[in-house]
């Protein structure tokens, strides 16, 4: 089967180190081997160990960081669960549609699927660092749904998606594209880099900023430009800036 060590499983600020545990081996019931673990409550942990049974090789290895950002920063794609819709729609996509796309995508990129709190999930701040939202289906009448067992249903639909797509050679992947996909490092790059330029020419009004950069951030997220791409994009940014410092020293003499 292919291998899926390009992809990480993300939990963010997990409390249970029961939680930790039951992850890894349902990771490993899938062939899941990549875990990171963003500021967890109690870990390392016996607890955690109990729960693992057989993959606490999973455990031994697990990179633990001190942000999300830490987390991501090198990913072409991310992907995160949201249990609620937010205030500004983002891109969505079913569990069968997320195990497609990280499976498609690890083939050339890190790719990551990020889980919140047990109690409040992920923060806009932390969806906004993603290209897609999933959402699990869940009986309405009682749609709390356990952070290790949200894993192991996404974990199932990588396993299963990776599967078709050994029996399926031919089926649309990313990996034909001729530059690799930025990563969220190169995003926040590139939109610190345009909220600069934009509030220079008085486009942005930082004062009032309203959604701009969030609705613009969503935008570059769902086109999903490639590394190029983006250079292209932050070398037209540079471009404007050269022209108005060119126009200023102008108007100065």
């Amino acid at each position: 089967m292919q291998d899926l060590s390009a992809i990480r499983i993300v939990l963010v600020q997990t409390s249970h180190p029961g939680n930790i545990g039951a992850t890894a081996r349902a990771m490993k019931n899938m062939g899941l081997s990549n875990l990171y673990l963003v500021s967890p409550k109690d870990f390392p942990s016996g607890v955690a160990l109990g729960r693992a049974a057989s993959a606490l090789d999973v455990l031994d290895n697990a990179v633990v960081v001190d942000t999300l950002e830490a987390a991501i920063a090198d990913c072409g794609l991310v992907i995160g669960t949201s249990a609620r819709s937010r205030g500004i729609p983002w891109p969505m996509v079913t569990p069968e549609e997320c195990g497609e796309k990280l499976v498609a995508a690890c083939r050339q990129n890190s790719v990551a699927l990020v889980f919140g709190r047990e109690d409040s999930g992920l923060s806009n701040e932390e969806l906004r660092q993603c290209h897609f939202h999933v959402q699990i289906p869940t009986n309405p009448a009682y749609s709390s749904l356990n952070v290790a067992a949200a894993v192991m249903v996404l974990c199932y639909e990588i396993h299963r998606a990776a599967l078709k797509a050994e029996d399926a050679r031919d089926a649309a992947t990313e990996d034909d594209w001729d530059q690799p996909l930025s990563t969220v490092a190169d995003m926040d790059g590139y939109m610190a880099h345009l909220e600069e330029v934009l509030t220079r020419i008085d486009f942005l009004d930082p004062k009032a900023p309203r959604q701009l950069m969030t609705r613009l951030r969503r935008l570059y997220t769902r086109i999903r430009p490639d590394r190029m791409e983006i250079n292209i994009l932050r070398g037209m940014l540079t471009a404007i800036q050269t022209h108005l410092d060119k126009a200023g020293n102008r108007a100065d003499t």
